[in-house]
């Protein structure tokens, strides 16, 4: 899986985005529109790790795991 295909799974969690993702939400869309290898999408994965702490997905530990590996 790659860091998109990570921050899709966020994004198409729709039912979470009142909840536990409320501002993980804007970030993702904004690293959407970025290059993986910058540091303006590393930056924005950060804030994305921050804000996803209490998201509860079936694949939420495999998109952590995804989403910190440098």
């Amino acid at each position: 899986m790659t860091k998109h295909e990570a921050i899709r799974i966020i994004l198409d969690d729709t039912k979470a985005y009142r909840t536990s993702l409320n501002y993980a939400v804007n970030y993702c869309k904004a690293a959407m529109n970025m290059f993986p290898d910058s540091s303006e999408f590393r930056t924005q994965t950060l804030y994305i790790l921050n804000n996803i702490k209490y998201w509860r997905h079936p694949q939420a530990k495999e998109v952590r795991k995804v989403l910190k590996a440098k």
